[in-house]
């Protein structure tokens, strides 16, 4: 039987579709060894932050609401300027700590880091901040991953609240059927489900079919060269038709809506079946508004 952080996670989750009840976010908290201190000078968006030095940071793991490229132009999206505003409250003209958990900056040259605000003897995690009040998603990089188990932890929490984006159609995980609609959030970062009907392999490449018909189909594309550390973690890639998993990642298009996943954190596997998704939103009888819908 294998036990690792990926089968503890999915645990969680099932327990809290079943029971509403998890840990306090409080108890999560990413402790990386001590980094630089600096002052923030202007919050950019939801996830970027500008310090007095001209540095420009990016809050790492943590995902900002962003309208899709199909997103109707005139009207807002939900929640981007409400995870602005949050960031704005919590970091404007703030001393801050930068602490790395992997690459240190991106190839715009801005600096990823997780970011503290230090108050005293008290410091405040940016990203576990906005995650737990559902204004941000988990983003996780193969160099850059080293909080992203509390940050799962904390946004299984949000989801089952219903906090902030997750109580929204406009976040809600995707079914891996919706072909249609996933097909047009093609170049947006979404989370999808849905159990793998087959796994195919060609050309270096595996192919995690979500239906048999796989010219069409929503699937997930692995190098077969990152097998070994999906599996290191758990995840066996070529055994998992019939389950059920949850996927993160940017939609792209090649014979039907695709996500590429080249490292084991994109992935959770989940109970078969039973339980509704604490994913869902909390008021489904209401219609999503034209605003949302694409």
């Amino acid at each position: 039987m294998v036990h690792d952080r990926h089968v503890v996670i999915g645990a969680l989750f099932a327990a809290a579709s079943l029971c509403f009840t998890l840990p306090s976010a409080a108890a999560f908290a990413c402790d990386l060894p001590p980094g630089q201190k600096a002052t923030v000078a202007e919050v950019r968006d939801g996830e970027t932050l500008a310090l007095a030095d001209g540095t420009i940071v990016r809050l790492i793991n943590a995902k900002a609401p962003v309208a899709p490229l199909a997103a109707r132009s005139d009207r807002p999206w939900p929640f981007v300027a409400e995870a602005k505003q949050a960031l704005t409250e919590l970091a404007s003209g703030a001393e801050i700590e930068l602490r790395y958990g992997g690459a240190k900056a991106d190839r715009h040259g801005r600096t990823l880091a997780q970011v503290y605000v230090v108050k005293g003897g008290e410091r405040l995690w940016l990203q576990g901040e906005l995650v737990s009040k559902g204004l941000a998603r988990v983003y996780s990089f193969p160099d850059n991953h080293a909080c992203v188990d509390d940050l799962l932890a904390r946004e299984a929490e949000a989801r089952v609240k219903g906090a902030g984006l997750w109580g929204t159609f406009a976040y809600r995980v995707l079914d891996a059927g919706n072909v249609e609609r996933l097909g047009r959030l093609t170049r947006s970062y979404q989370l999808v489900e849905g159990v793998v009907a087959e796994v195919g392999e060609s050309g270096g490449r595996l192919y995690l079919n979500f239906d048999k018909d796989w010219r069409k189909d929503f699937t997930i594309l692995m190098e077969r060269k990152d097998g070994e550390a999906f599996k290191a973690a758990g995840i066996d890639p070529k055994a998992l038709a019939g389950k059920k998993l949850r996927v993160r990642g940017w939609v792209e298009w090649r014979n039907g809506p695709m996500i590429h996943a080249t490292h084991a954190e994109q992935i959770e596997l989940l109970p078969d079946g039973g339980s509704p998704s604490p994913s869902s939103p909390r008021h489904q009888e209401q219609p999503p508004s034209s605003a949302i819908e694409l």
